[in-house]
């Protein structure tokens, strides 16, 4: 079942969640941002930690509806895994494409995460 775009996004009780992410971002977060902010790739507009549903988000251009996550080793263990799969099939069943990079990408070779990414949008 689809849920309406405009009940998705930024639902009020993850505000709090999406100002401390923002606020204490990670460094590989930050590192892309700087490429992202400002419409610097490709003209785009990226929004920094958006709330979609229950879920918050590294990185979103509502103009391609792609979500950008960076993932971290965290993402590696069991619990967390299981996680990321329903939290990418509600994202994916409600019409948003999901891109992600991990940390050691964004770390080592930002100009192809960035190569990418401009081949997507």
């Amino acid at each position: 079942m689809e849920i309406k775009r405009n009940f998705l996004k930024n639902p009020q009780y993850t505000k709090q969640t999406r100002r401390n992410l923002r606020n204490n971002p990670t460094s590989e977060e930050k590192r892309l941002w700087q490429y992202l902010k400002g419409r610097n790739l490709d003209g785009k507009k990226f929004r920094r930690q958006y709330g979609i549903g229950p879920y918050v988000v590294d990185f979103y251009c509502p103009e391609c509806n792609l979500i950008v996550e960076i993932d971290g080793l965290i993402h590696q263990n069991e619990g967390n895994k299981k996680y990321d799969e329903e939290r990418s099939r509600f994202l994916t069943e409600n019409g948003f494409k999901i891109v992600r990079y991990t940390n050691e990408e964004v770390n080592k070779n930002i100009i192809n995460v960035l190569k990418r990414l401009l081949s997507i949008l």
